[in-house]
């Protein structure tokens, strides 16, 4: 697909990857650029991008009624880029209630497919285009010092191939980013090696040109997956021995905040 003269969407665009979406976007000339927030005050900087090529569009993807608005007003749609997201950092044992799960599958999931089924006419009438959902190495494999979030990843990414299934017929290509740790506030927390989010972008890209289903963008991502592959199971006892050092110094933080 060529994205020059594509119109796209990108969710999250208030920052972090969302921001750089747009900025390669607009330097791979497409037509426009719909910076989707929760809030359009807080997508102001981007729109200054480029104030001729970039819209803001308000979209909580968790309402329902937003995401039907927002695939009223971008008609013209070609490509959809699911990058809104949510992580709480939390174990499922330690977790205080179930309302951190909650929210991150009501995001991760329940918005992404949203989203899908929303635009997925849109891109039809249009001639097919593509869906690109930003998910996760950890959709292949849990860490269990953010098992929740591990958990809504792996299924956006089963809802991912799901929806791939189902629109091959009207030719749209549905691709599932999965980095590992990315370099912005969103993974601030997390020991190297992280990942710039401009290569996440830039690989992104490079698989909507190319029709690539699948991308593992940065060495971390690319080493583990394939690992995943060759010993599975030897990949999930070597992450399971990071809980307790993890769980520890959330607790020393947590103490350290009272």
């Amino acid at each position: 697909m060529n994205l020059e003269g594509a119109v796209v969407l990108v969710t999250g665009a208030n920052g972090g990857i969302g921001q750089v979406f747009v900025q390669q976007l607009l330097d791979a000339k497409v037509a426009k650029v719909y910076a989707a927030g929760r809030k359009l005050a807080s997508l102001e900087e981007v729109v200054a991008m480029d104030s001729s090529r970039v819209v803001a569009v308000q979209i909580d993807v968790t309402k329902e009624d937003e995401v039907n608005a927002a695939a009223e007003q971008c008609s013209d749609l070609t490509v959809l880029i699911n990058n809104a997201g949510v992580s709480r950092d939390t174990s499922v044992m330690s977790a205080p209630s179930l309302e951190n799960a909650r929210q991150e599958m009501n995001t991760n999931y329940f918005g992404c497919m949203a989203m899908c089924r929303a635009f997925a006419p849109v891109l039809k009438a249009n001639g097919g285009g593509a869906i690109v959902n930003l998910v996760s190495l950890v959709a292949k494999v849990n860490l269990p010092f953010m098992g929740t979030y591990c958990a809504s990843k792996a299924a956006e990414l089963s809802l991912t191939q799901c929806v791939r299934a189902e629109l091959a017929a009207q030719e749209t290509l549905v691709v599932a980013v999965m980095p590992g740790t990315v370099d912005t506030k969103f993974g601030e927390f997390y020991p190297p090696p992280k990942v710039a989010p401009e290569e996440v972008v830039r690989a992104t890209l490079e698989a909507i040109a190319n029709d690539t289903e699948d991308v593992y963008p940065g060495e971390q991502a690319t080493q583990i997956s394939q690992q995943i592959l060759q010993d599975p199971k030897g990949v999930e006892k070597y992450l399971a021995g990071m809980l307790p050092a993890m769980l520890e110094q959330l607790k020393q933080e947590a103490l350290a905040n009272k």
